[in-house]
C-alpha cells in the first residue's frame, strides 16, 4: 500500500469540502485507499490552524476535536527521526519534510508552490506531489 504526508493546509482544507481534492484525498484515505503518515508537528500545527476564524466559521469545535483524535488513532502517527533543515522555504515546511522522510512515506502531498520548486519532485525517495496529481495516483 502506498503511504502518504499531507501537510497542514491539504489537511486543514479536506475538513472544508469533500468536493476539492484535499477534501477527496481525505476520503481515500478514510476509505482505506492509502497509509496516512503525520507526526506530533503536523498535528500540532493543524490544531493550531483549525483554531482561525475562517475554519472556525466552517467547522464546529467538536469536528475538530474528532478529526484530531481520527488522525491521532487512525493515521501512523512518526517520531522525527531524520531531521532536515533549510531544505524547505520555511522551518515548519523542513518538519514536514521530516515527517515523510523519518516515516519512508512515498508520496509528501503540499499545494504549497514555492515548496515544490524549491524542493523539487524527490527529496530522499519521497515524491512531492500536488493533490490533483496525487489524486491520479491513488
Amino acid at each position: 500500500m502506498i503511504s502518504a504526508v499531507l501537510d497542514t493546509n491539504i489537511l486543514a482544507s479536506g475538513t472544508i469540502s469533500a468536493i476539492t481534492p484535499p477534501g477527496q484525498i481525505i476520503d481515500a484515505w478514510r476509505d482505506g485507499k492509502f497509509l496516512l503518515i503525520t507526526s506530533e508537528h503536523i498535528l500540532a500545527e493543524l490544531e493550531h490552524t483549525l483554531q482561525k476564524s475562517y475554519f472556525q466559521s466552517h467547522i464546529t469545535e467538536t469536528e475538530v476535536r474528532n478529526f484530531i483524535e481520527l488522525l491521532q488513532y487512525e493515521s501512523v502517527v512518526t517520531p522525527l527521526t531524520i531531521k532536515v533543515k533549510n531544505v524547505a522555504t520555511h522551518p515548519e515546511d523542513d518538519l514536514t519534510i521530516s515527517t515523510a522522510v523519518s516515516g519512508q512515506a512515498n508520496y509528501l502531498v503540499t499545494g504549497d508552490g514555492p515548496l515544490l520548486r524549491k524542493v523539487g519532485p524527490i527529496y530522499q525517495g519521497v515524491n512531492i506531489v500536488t493533490p490533483n496529481d496525487f489524486l491520479k495516483k491513488i
